[in-house]
């Protein structure tokens, strides 16, 4: 997959793209992929999933806080795993939200990249105040000869299949269903940093997790989890919360993850942990003594869901 973050010189073969946010990757969006890849091979194409950088929301709306459930750095691992031929993370501005559904076609996706056809989500529309719907796409595209699909509704049991819903999902502690409705278990992914060293003193050491700044965290509580270090996967459990055994001074939330079975150094790594299930919540014990005893169970019941979950002894 190549990447573009700019496209003065883009060059494809005639382009399929597909235009979005994507955040979360989920499977409606992994629905729309599969069928861009479809589209591309039919027309003897490329596959294009064009993309912004910055998100649209942090230039309307730099005032409110913006939470996403994937990292541009997810995405880009999540899109060259579903076999995209092309990235471009195109720069947002307020100018670019101000062009209607007709500039944008013309001046960038016609003129700059050759568009041969364009894949229109579920819903998804193009352009100031949204008037670039499908059937006015449709139109223009007799108009400037390209040709216009439009991906069908995705639905996956009773919950709705939208960023907002595996959102509340995840804060409820609903892994298992946030998991179905994405198609694979949330993970975050960041750089290790120096903690109190508490875990060592109860004799689970942990590696303290630094997030970027908008990334959703699930809800409080001990998760199982397996963490990819090193392009190795390793077993363990993570807390998230404020350790009120330990600690009455902690004024946000804590990410620390144990992994099983190893003992290398982790300050300044990349490691990833993928959220399997919730195990509890996380509670105040009457003792450190009390915690460890917690903590032990806790592993006995992460290696049991894993085992179970997927076959992983």
């Amino acid at each position: 997959m190549k990447i573009w973050e700019e496209i003065s010189e883009f060059n494809a073969i005639n382009p399929v793209v597909t235009i979005g946010s994507f955040d979360g990757v989920h499977l409606g969006h992994q629905a729309v992929i599969q069928q861009l890849n479809q589209l591309a091979k039919k027309v003897k194409g490329e596959s294009i999933i064009f993309t912004f950088s910055p998100h649209p929301a942090s230039v309307l709306a730099p005032d409110k806080p913006l939470v996403l459930l994937t990292t541009i750095e997810e995405k880009i691992e999540l899109f060259k795993k579903a076999g995209i031929d092309h990235l471009i993370l195109f720069p947002f501005s307020k100018a670019l939200s101000e062009l209607s559904y007709k500039e944008f076609v013309k001046q960038i996706l016609i003129d700059r990249l050759h568009l041969h056809t364009l894949l229109v989500g579920y819903d998804h529309t193009i352009g100031k105040n949204k008037e670039g719907t499908f059937t006015q796409l449709k139109k223009l595209g007799k108009e400037l000869q390209f040709s216009v699909e439009q991906q069908k509704k995705v639905s996956v049991s009773e919950n709705d299949l939208s960023s907002t819903t595996i959102r509340q999902l995840l804060t409820s502690g609903k892994l298992y269903d946030a998991s179905k409705l994405l198609g694979y278990p949330y993970m975050l992914s960041g750089t290790v940093v120096h903690g109190q060293q508490l875990g060592n003193k109860l004799g689970f050491p942990t590696a303290n997790l630094l997030p970027p700044d908008n990334k959703f965290i699930p809800g409080n509580g001990v998760y199982a989890t397996l963490i990819t270090y090193n392009e190795k996967m390793y077993k363990g459990m993570m807390n998230i919360g404020l350790r009120p055994t330990i600690t009455d001074n902690e004024l946000s939330p804590i990410i620390e993850v144990h992994l099983f079975d190893f003992s290398e150094q982790l300050y300044g790594k990349f490691i990833q942990i993928h959220i399997i299930r919730k195990l509890r919540d996380e509670f105040k014990f009457e003792s450190i003594e009390a915690l460890r005893l917690q903590l032990k169970k806790d592993k006995i019941f992460t290696l049991e869901t894993l085992e179970k979950e997927f076959g992983i002894s």
